[in-house]
């Protein structure tokens, strides 16, 4: 496992340089609303008002926007029912449940340290 920025740098010179697709990647995931929304959805399909709630103190612009931006990046599919009233279901694709299987042990180190790391810097 590679450990330093000069290890992943070992195949890839540019890796993480300024203009490099993955900075634009990195931006869209662990933003703060789209780290957000890519660990509710860790927990399944969920619709709309469900993942608002679940991601609380989003927008419904922000969700949306972050929505899209996820959902293009092919890390979230979007699913519309033609129903009335209209049904959309959002879910992780396969990309994005790879991605979160790798994110979730980040996720559960933050949980077990956030109070600790809060505390020593006020």
């Amino acid at each position: 496992m590679s450990v330093s920025l000069a290890d992943l740098r070992g195949d890839n010179p540019q890796i993480f340089s300024e203009g490099c697709p993955t900075r634009t990647v990195l931006d869209h995931v662990m933003g703060k609303w789209g780290i957000l929304v890519l660990l509710a959805l860790s927990d399944g399909t969920q619709r709309w008002g469900v993942l608002r709630r679940n991601v609380a103190g989003i927008s419904e612009k922000m969700l949306a926007s972050t929505l899209k931006t996820l959902e293009a990046d092919s890390l979230v599919r979007r699913t519309a029912y033609p129903e009335v009233p209209p049904r959309v279901e959002y879910a992780l694709t396969p990309l994005g449940r790879d991605l979160m299987v790798r994110v979730l042990p980040l996720m559960e180190w933050v949980a077990d340290h956030a109070d600790d790391i809060v505390d020593r810097s006020e």
